[in-house]
């Protein structure tokens, strides 16, 4: 588990480290500290990614370390608009990425990722 990362919603790891890579399970939109969800499409994705970012951190990494990416949207019609924000947070050189429409209980956008672990420092 990260520590103040978002609460998970079933019996999972925020994160698991495996043989040099991180597998980070599939973020929501609810704010770490508080749990409220925005009801905007474009302040769920932030947030979701956002989050993301927060448990890579956790694991010592960063987005520049991620190498795949699954995004999993309620209305795929939202995409550009998703792009777009996604685009902020990878600016260059992004990552393999699938997004897949389908249905989400309560929240707009789900997001997972692989991330390369950062080597050890050399002691």
């Amino acid at each position: 588990m990260v520590e103040g990362a978002a609460r998970p919603g079933g019996s999972y790891s925020h994160a698991v480290v495996a043989n040099g890579f991180i597998y980070v399970a599939g973020q929501g939109p609810a704010h770490p500290k508080t749990g409220v969800v925005p009801d905007a499409f474009a302040a769920q994705v932030r947030q979701t990614l956002e989050n993301l970012q927060f448990v890579l951190r956790g694991t010592g990494a960063s987005l520049a370390d991620v190498v795949k990416v699954n995004t999993y949207l309620n209305d795929i019609t939202h995409f550009a608009e998703y792009d777009a924000i996604y685009r902020e947070f990878f600016p260059s050189e992004p990552p393999a990425r699938t997004t897949i429409g389908c249905q989400l209980k309560s929240i707009q956008v789900e997001i997972d990722c692989v991330a390369v672990a950062p080597a050890a420092p050399a002691r």
